[in-house]
Parts: C-alpha cells; sequence; structure tokens
C-alpha cells in the first residue's frame, strides 16, 4: 500500500464514502503484516473492514464462503476492491476468544467441536486434479509433494522472497536449515497427494470461539490455505503448541489420535507425516522470521525444528 499509514480517520473517511448510512464507532482492531483491520458500525450491524497489499488474500477469504458450515464458520464477506493503492474487504464481524489465547480447561470444554472443526475441513470436496495452490496459477501446476518441497525454497515472490541469503549469514541456522531440508525431502514420500482443504494459519489469531469455548464462531483469513493433506493442519497445533500454554497442556496430538480411532478413519503413516509437517512449518518459518527481522522468534523456531528434527531421526 502507498501513502501514509492508514489510521482510525483515514478508515473512516474511506467507509463514509461507500456507505449511505452513518458509520460509527471504527476502531482499530489489529495489524499484521500483511493486512490492518478496523471494526465500524452501519445501521446497528457490525463489519470489520481490512486493508492490505495482497488482494488475493480477500478473494479467498471470499471464495472460503462456500466451505461454510456448522463447524465451520467462515464470514460472509460483502465487498472486496481497490483501496489505498492496495486492497480492501469488508465482512461481517464476529465477536469471541482468539483460540490461541484461551486456557486448559477451556481447550477442554472446546475440544469436541474443534476436533470437528478438523473433520469439515477434510470432508470439502477438493478436485483431485486441483493444483495445491488455489486459486491455480494455470503456468504452476502443483501436486502436494511438490508445493511441499517448493515451500521451503526461496522463490524470490514478492512477499517473502529473498530471505535465502539473509538466512545463510547465520551458521547456526543455515546449518539447521540445510539439514532440514535434506530431511524434509527424504520424507515427502510418506506425503499423500490426495486433496483436501487446508487452513494453514488456524492459531494466529485468526479462529474466534465463544466466551464460554464451547464453540467456534468464526474461522477467517484464508490467504494461507492450499489443497493438501489434512494432517497439516493438525501439525500446525502440535508444532505451535508451546507457544499456547492451554493447548500444549491440553496434548492435541494425543486428542487427535485418539478422535481418528473413535471415528474409524484409517490415517496410515500419521506420526510420520506430521513429523514431516512439523519440519516444514518450522522451515518456512526460519525464513519468514528471517523476512520480518525477527532474530528472538526465529532463534525459538530454530530450537522447536531442532526438537523435530531429533525426534523423528
Amino acid at each position: 500500500m502507498t501513502g501514509d499509514p492508514i489510521g482510525v480517520e483515514r478508515a473512516k473517511v474511506f467507509l463514509v464514502a461507500r456507505f449511505d448510512q452513518v458509520v460509527s464507532n471504527v476502531t482499530l482492531l489489529g495489524e499484521g503484516d500483511w493486512s490492518k483491520a478496523f471494526s465500524f458500525q452501519v445501521g446497528g450491524r457490525d463489519f470489520v473492514v481490512r486493508f492490505g497489499a495482497y488482494g488475493e488474500d480477500f478473494e479467498k477469504d471470499r471464495r472460503a464462503m462456500a466451505f461454510a458450515g456448522p463447524f465451520l464458520p467462515v464470514p460472509n464477506v460483502i465487498e472486496i476492491g481497490e483501496a489505498f493503492g492496495g486492497a480492501f474487504a469488508i465482512s461481517e464481524r464476529h465477536f469471541g476468544l482468539f483460540l490461541g489465547e484461551i486456557d486448559l480447561e477451556s481447550h477442554r470444554r472446546l475440544a469436541p467441536n474443534l476436533l470437528r472443526l478438523f473433520d469439515a475441513l477434510r470432508d470439502v470436496q477438493v478436485d483431485q486434479s486441483a493444483s495445491a495452490e488455489w486459486p491455480a496459477d494455470a503456468a504452476k501446476h502443483l501436486s502436494w509433494q511438490e508445493w511441499m518441497a517448493s515451500s521451503v525454497e526461496d522463490d524470490g515472490n514478492p512477499r517473502v522472497g529473498g530471505w535465502r541469503s539473509e538466512l545463510a549469514k547465520d551458521e547456526e541456522i543455515e546449518e539447521l536449515y540445510v539439514r532440514g531440508a535434506k530431511a524434509l525431502n527424504s520424507r515427502l514420500v510418506d506425503c499423500p497427494n490426495e486433496l483436501h482443504l487446508v487452513h494453514g494459519d488456524l492459531l494466529n489469531r485468526n479462529v474466534l470461539v465463544s466466551d464460554d469455548a464451547q464453540r467456534l464462531e468464526a474461522v477467517f483469513d484464508w490467504g494461507c490455505s492450499v489443497y493438501g493433506d489434512f494432517l497439516y493442519d493438525v501439525a500446525w497445533f502440535t508444532f505451535w503448541a508451546p507457544w499456547n500454554p492451554g493447548l500444549d497442556a491440553l496434548g492435541f496430538r494425543d486428542v487427535y489420535t485418539s478422535h481418528v480411532k473413535d471415528i474409524g478413519l484409517e490415517v496410515p503413516d500419521l506420526d510420520e507425516r506430521l513429523a514431516c509437517y512439523e519440519l516444514q512449518i518450522g522451515l518456512s518459518h526460519l525464513a519468514y522470521n528471517t523476512v520480518t527481522n525477527d532474530p528472538a522468534e526465529r532463534v525459538l523456531v530454530a530450537k522447536r525444528t531442532e526438537e523435530v528434527l531429533a525426534r523423528s531421526s
């Protein structure tokens, strides 16, 4: 995006120009690496407007509405367009607590419906001839294994490209990355190319649960979503558990393993697949924290990635 930083006043001026009714209570909700969000009210209804540089993320949010169901609540996207040299999206607002911030008792109450969320994602019908990346790029059709391999390579894309040479400046991180990438590529044979809907970012303030942690209120921000192995979303929980004390104490790996047994779901090579995806998550976030210049977080990710390698060797 270009121009001055977008604050409450600029957001309000933008919104007033788009609605015939009075716009009120414009408030900054939060800001991530790719977008900035504000809540507001029009006609007694609550909405969220997001501004970002990448309109394709907002388009994926709109397309994800087709996946919505009782255990996969996807907010309605009202409008997408251009703003401030980038893009904007207006959605219905949902309320609740962020999944990654609830305590152990809340996780225990939520667990049955959280497991149904994973089932709902797995049950979405996906064209098995599709590319792992969606919306598909006609010139870049990737199988799930190909996507996994390419996801830890520096392809120079404008969002996170250019990290490889910078990462190599840290000898310890470089050694871990090279060793981890070699291990990852050797284990891709364990990963099936069958395609399912993968959200790919369920813990980063992208899931709201009710205040009593009895139900899911919203699953949003589908910018990282791909088509691939449904266990990738499970690995997202198992890898990042140490960052989320309530989830860590719950022992989500065991909870999920018991769940698939209870529902009679055959999951071949479950442990091997989870280890492969945890390794990919670690390696890709060594790159990500290099791009975002967050050395402290990169050290924590490196430690966790080393643990994954040691456990699965």
